[in-house]
């Protein structure tokens, strides 16, 4: 069945492109503290893409569900692209432009905001129904694995051929995914379109109607919150307590295999309730942050994100599998950007805070609150109906796809 033809094609262009951001997120930082920016031109750039993530975001839904997905990652992907190899010739003929690299970055993430919602939408057309949650696991050990070993190599290249070929790696990774993207051959319905708002709109009360999805989209945002505190603040300890640069690979590389090991957990384990299973095995994620407070060793915190970050990616094979089953085809991609945007939303908050806070109430402190706003942030979805009680679809066919006379309307 070409479905699965298909899904080997989308798992290995976005690997390759997973492996080139890693190759971009080195050469950036390189590229402009090398050029004489400084702290402040690489906030200001990553301040850029941030920016157009939050504004694209939601738009990238309503575009994924009114056209065929395929096309929407293509037009992305040449999108990225292109400013990829406008960076890597940027600096490989000297001539940094701080306005122009701006530009670039946020016109890259903000294609990459029409990229997610729409690979989103595509995927549960690649794969049945009850294989859905394998599928997802599959993806998500190749994302956490790459992004492990995208950094590393692209500190290996960067090194040794400047930033420049940093760069064009990475737009040759987006190429390499354009092409797996073209060779696609799955299909969606879509239906007739209606004002961009309304549609939005319609996005909206598919979240709404759902007690788990609207309590899980508050929760996360809550979490994201505490988590940017946390994610700035154990770096800091990091450097500072527990040996330098060194320790902060090693803590990365934990992180990392962590994942790997929760993605395997969920290629095998595959409870009925599968959402419910998401939720507790997030709760292991706070005894990471407060591993930086208490033991306050290295090797605990190692332990820590290994089993922390297992759990993280477990759940979020949970969490993607529970959309995919539950949400209609044909507002998918709309719901899936209401999520983007709560987790970009939230997260700089809590990376703006986490100074402040530290410097108000000190470093441990606000990592052990944190931590506990991040076990309160998962326990609270555990209270909810359809949380504890939603299950997994069985059938061996891929989902049912709304008809195109109602696509557009639908609201579940």
């Amino acid at each position: 069945m070409f479905v699965f033809t298909d899904f080997r094609l989308l798992a290995a262009g976005q690997t390759l492109s997973w492996i080139g951001n890693g190759f971009q997120t080195v050469a950036l930082a390189v590229a402009v503290v090398q050029a004489g920016g400084g702290a402040g031109d690489l906030g200001l750039v990553m301040a850029s893409s941030v920016t157009f993530t939050l504004f694209c975001s939601l738009f990238g839904g309503v575009w994924a569900d009114r056209l065929q997905p395929r096309n929407v990652m293509i037009v992305s992907d040449l999108i990225r692209l292109a400013a990829a190899a406008a960076m890597a010739a940027m600096f490989f003929g000297d001539a940094y432009h701080l306005p122009l690299l701006c530009a670039l970055a946020a016109i890259s993430s903000g294609a990459g905001s029409f990229f997610s919602p729409a690979m989103t939408a595509l995927r549960p057309l690649l794969i049945p129904a009850d294989r859905r949650q394998s599928a997802n696991a599959t993806l998500s050990m190749l994302q956490t694995g790459s992004s492990v070993i995208g950094p590393a190599l692209g500190g290996l290249t960067v090194a040794a051929f400047g930033a420049p070929a940093g760069f064009t790696v990475n737009a040759t990774s987006f190429l390499a995914s354009m092409a797996a993207c073209l060779l696609l051959r799955t299909r969606a319905t879509r239906g007739p379109r209606s004002s961009m708002l309304r549609e939005l709109g319609a996005g909206w009360r598919e979240i709404s109607s759902r007690d788990w999805l609207i309590g899980g989209l508050f929760g996360a945002t809550l979490y994201h919150v505490a988590n940017g505190v946390i994610l700035v603040l154990v770096q800091v300890v990091a450097i500072e307590r527990l040996g330098g640069a060194a320790s902060a690979g090693f803590i990365a590389a934990a992180e990392g295999f962590g994942g790997m090991i929760g993605a395997a957990v969920a290629l095998r384990f595959k409870p009925r309730r599968l959402l419910r299973a998401g939720w507790l095995t997030l709760l292991l994620m706070p005894f990471w942050a407060l591993a930086y407070v208490w033991p306050a060793e290295l090797i605990a915190v190692l332990a820590g994100a290994v089993i922390g970050y297992a759990g993280l990616i477990f759940f979020d094979v949970a969490w993607e599998t529970a959309l995919q089953d539950q949400v209609p085809h044909s507002a998918l991609g709309r719901v899936a950007s209401w999520d983007y945007l709560t987790s970009f939303l939230a997260m700089p908050i809590g990376n703006a805070l986490a100074g402040p806070l530290s410097a108000r109430f000190g470093t441990d402190p606000v990592l052990t609150v944190c931590a506990a706003v991040l076990f309160i942030a998962g326990l609270s979805q555990l209270l909810i109906p359809g949380s504890r009680n939603l299950t997994r679809a069985t059938e061996t066919t891929a989902a049912p796809v709304t008809p195109p006379e109602l696509a557009a309307t639908t609201t579940g």
